[in-house]
């Protein structure tokens, strides 16, 4: 049976803090989601405005975490101090019956690259194994992100398939994912 928290934890692992979301995200994530990246690789628009950063942290966030459907983090480092807002990582896709979560995330262009990202997933991985009882956590992830299938391997995930034609972006094409997982064990 999977335990869910009445409320988002604060994790930490050194400098790097997930934890709830905040009124003072909403611009860092608007900001964020500007960088054309983050729209090419995630289910995150092209065209991400202002109104869409605020729904995801008033109310996309809070309510699906009523619901028991994710469990979102803002990831947070203190190395960067004038930048400190790294980006968002969740469970999400749960499957409270199988015990499976999927993990999701995206990182701020200026936390990339400084195992930040690497951090946060084997902290949210290790959190849902080990207090909420997951058995298994699946990543999907664009073939073509090479950074993000890195990050996954650094964090202990593998590799498991790919799936063809599994989304279908804003520009109506369809796009391979490569399917990771890690189980407890």
């Amino acid at each position: 049976m999977i335990w869910w928290p009445t409320e988002i934890p604060i994790l930490t692992h050194g400098l790097i803090t997930l934890r709830l979301a905040s009124e003072a995200d909403i611009p860092k994530v608007y900001e964020a989601c500007q960088d054309p990246l983050i729209p090419r690789f995630t289910t995150v628009p092209a065209d991400y405005r202002m109104a869409d950063a605020e729904f995801f942290i008033r109310e996309k966030g809070p309510t699906h975490f009523a619901q028991k459907k994710e469990l979102l983090f803002v990831i947070t480092d203190g190395h960067i101090p004038d930048e400190e807002f790294c980006g968002v990582i969740s469970f999400h896709t749960i499957n409270l019956g199988n015990h499976v979560a999927e993990l999701g995330y995206w990182i701020a262009a200026p936390a990339r690259g400084k195992g930040i990202g690497t951090t946060a997933a084997k902290m949210i991985t290790e959190y849902g194994f080990v207090t909420m009882g997951f058995r298994r956590i699946e990543a999907l992830v664009d073939v073509a992100n090479e950074t993000s299938k890195m990050l996954l391997i650094s964090a202990g995930y593998e590799l498991e398939g790919i799936m063809r034609q599994k989304v279908t972006r804003a520009d109506g094409s369809q796009k391979d994912m490569a399917l990771f997982g890690k189980v407890n064990q």
